[in-house]
C-alpha cells in the first residue's frame, strides 16, 4: 500500500481471499501510528473488491465498508471506483474529520498513478 502523502506503512499479514484479514500500520509524518484491519469480504477478479475496515479495539476507531471496482477502458488503462459505506452521515463526517480520509485517498490514488508508471515500461520490455 502506497498511503497518503509523507505516510509510509509496514504490513503485518495479507490474506487475499474472501475472509482473509490485512493488518498494516500506516506511519504518520507526525510519527503517530494508526493501526488498522481490512478483512476482504468479496474479490471477483478482475472486477471488484469489497472489505471492510475495523472491527477491534487495537485498530483505528473507523469502521466502513468500501468497494472498489476495476472497469478495463482499454489501451491498458484502467477506470478505479471506490465507493465507501459508512453507518452514518455523521460517522462519514467524523472519519473525514479526524483522519482526513477524503484527502488521503486523492493523495493515495495519485502516488498509486505514480507508481503504476514506473512500472508499465518495465513489464512491456
Amino acid at each position: 500500500m502506497v498511503g497518503p502523502d509523507g505516510f509510509t506503512t509496514t504490513t503485518h499479514s495479507h490474506d487475499f481471499r474472501p475472509g482473509g484479514v490485512w493488518r498494516f500500520v500506516m506511519h504518520g509524518p507526525d510519527g503517530r501510528d494508526y493501526q488498522n484491519r481490512i478483512t476482504f469480504d468479496g474479490i471477483v477478479s478482475p472486477e471488484r473488491i469489497v472489505y471492510h475496515h475495523g472491527g477491534g479495539d487495537d485498530v483505528e476507531p473507523a469502521q466502513f465498508t468500501q468497494t472498489v471496482t476495476f472497469q478495463d477502458l482499454g489501451n491498458g488503462q484502467t477506470r478505479l471506483t471506490w465507493h465507501g459505506k459508512f453507518a452514518s452521515a455523521e460517522e462519514r463526517a467524523r472519519v473525514i474529520r479526524e483522519y482526513g480520509a477524503d484527502k488521503g485517498l486523492v493523495q493515495t490514488m495519485a502516488r498509486l498513478a505514480d507508481y503504476v508508471a514506473t512500472i508499465l515500461p518495465a513489464r512491456s520490455a
